[in-house]
């Protein structure tokens, strides 16, 4: 198995390519910070799996993948990335992923995981997997995610007690633009104060 892993975050991509490099069943892994840079080189690397993250700087991770798999159709595509919003997840599906595994997955679940992807499964996070379910269920609750991405993921800050100060860093953000975003995400959700807008976000799935 030859991989591509397009990671922006370079302590995330050596370390990546630390972990798969080691793995007998991965034969080569080869490693760009960005969609941009696969593109240029796509003609020249010979992979099997595409491993990439959404949140990248420039083209995002969903437009990678479509590219991707209109030049290379047979490749296979895992999505690596914190991102767990209905947005991005049916974005990268529709786009051509077959995989989405969240960051903060073990490393022996990512291998397991690609390693699956290769031999024709179409592995999932157990709550990308539910979302997909939920959605083909149709459930009454699950009302579309009015929040953007970055929304949805201060809202699961908040529920992991983050400060607004905390959330700032995590996000490399101001706290004023923090408030910003609390106050557009408790306006979407009609929500009357954190313990509210928590609770509507578990009941369409956000969290």
């Amino acid at each position: 198995m030859r991989i591509v892993l397009v990671e922006d975050n370079t302590v995330t991509r050596e370390t990546l390519n630390l972990l798969l490099s080691g793995e007998t069943t991965i034969d080569s892994v080869t490693t760009f910070g960005s969609g941009e840079e696969l593109l240029a080189h796509i003609e020249y690397t010979a992979f099997d799996v595409l491993l990439v993250d959404l949140d990248l700087p420039g083209m995002h991770g969903s437009e990678l993948i479509q590219k991707v798999k209109q030049m290379r159709p047979q490749v296979e595509i895992m999505v690596y990335t914190i991102f767990e919003d209905r947005e991005n997840v049916f974005s990268a599906i529709k786009s051509g992923a077959s995989g989405y595994i969240l960051k903060g997955s073990s490393p022996r679940d990512l291998i397991e995981s690609l390693q699956s992807l290769h031999q024709g499964g179409a592995p999932m996070s157990p709550k990308i997997a539910r979302k997909v379910i939920l959605e083909f269920q149709k459930v009454p609750d699950g009302d579309d995610n009015p929040l953007t991405s970055r929304e949805s993921c201060i809202v699961r800050s908040i529920e992991q007690g983050l400060t607004y100060k905390e959330i700032a860093e995590r996000f490399n953000i101001s706290p004023h633009t923090v408030h910003t975003h609390i106050k557009n995400i408790y306006e979407k959700l009609q929500a009357h104060g954190r313990q509210d807008a928590l609770k509507r976000a578990r009941r369409i799935g956000i969290i």
